[in-house]
């Protein structure tokens, strides 16, 4: 499975150890490493789950506003939110697995831009190779996006509870339902908390998909070969067997840090996106 110079030492050991080293070898530079295809992912990505999630919504709730949105239970949210990651998943894909292989390859790179792996992944693998990976990033991001929004939902109604109990300090924060940006920059936070660290190690397995193949230095991690992997099930048994119940939590600390203030910022940024479209076509 293994290549036989493979080592289960990693390079990085800790996020600040692997901030030294990036930026000691890679300058500035190398932290942005795959921020082109991730970009073009998140865009569309983005686009389509916003817009499935609300559809959804609507029809469950049976209106378009918000104020009844939130009032759906959290099976509701956690479903329409399932539903809406998946199809945003389908629909991005291709770029979601660009990104994770350029910002896995390390120094030298097997990859100089991300155009060359695409033809490389298309050359080898054909079209299909565009979408390895895709069953168990699906597994994933049911239950990462449910808890997405459904958490969300949740915080969101327990701070308007908190709002109404502050009548008093009700100037504010304006209406006792409005949340201030402040407050759902928070509600988005702990929403995206939650899901990382419920879900971290779907997340590794599914790299592990994505990054069959990749040719880069053992000192890097585990080099995964070509069909190294029967399923999710076998993936999940031998990264136990050989990294034992930690490689199932790599890289959680510096994944949570990014993932938590990213679906903040996404949530307040759909919030105020929403309300001034609404002011705009209305």
């Amino acid at each position: 499975m293994f290549p036989s110079n493979w080592s289960g030492t990693s390079k990085y050991t800790g996020m600040f150890q692997a901030t030294k080293a990036i930026l000691r070898e890679e300058g500035l530079a190398g932290f942005w490493r795959g921020n082109v295809p991730a970009l073009l992912m998140v865009m569309p990505y983005n686009a389509i789950q916003f817009t499935v999630q609300h559809k959804l919504k609507t029809f469950a709730a049976g209106s378009s506003k918000t104020e009844d949105h939130i009032r759906l239970s959290p099976y509701l949210s956690f479903v329409s939110g399932s539903l809406a990651g998946c199809a945003a998943t389908v629909g991005s894909y291709p770029f979601d697995l660009l990104r994770t292989i350029l910002a896995s390859q390390g120094e030298p790179k097997v990859y100089p831009n991300m155009k060359s792996a695409l033809v490389d992944i298309v050359r080898t693998r054909g079209f299909r190779g565009l979408y390895a990976g895709l069953l168990p990033t699906l597994v994933e991001i049911v239950p990462y996006a449910g808890l997405h929004f459904s958490t969300y939902d949740t915080f969101k109604r327990w701070t308007m509870v908190w709002n109404r109990n502050r009548v008093s300090n009700s100037s504010l924060f304006g209406t006792e339902d409005e949340l201030s940006s402040f407050q759902q920059f928070l509600c988005g936070l702990m929403a995206g908390t939650c899901a990382k660290l419920v879900c971290h190690p779907l997340d590794v397995v599914k790299k592990r998909f994505q990054i069959e193949g990749l040719q880069r230095h053992p000192r890097y991690g585990t080099r995964v070969e070509h069909h190294a992997y029967r399923n999710m099930i076998h993936a999940v048994r031998q990264i136990l067997q050989l990294e034992g119940w930690a490689g199932l939590y790599k890289g959680i600390v510096p994944s949570t840090v990014k993932a938590a203030p990213a679906t903040a910022i996404t949530f307040v940024a759909y919030e105020y996106t929403s309300v001034w479209l609404k002011s705009t076509l209305t």
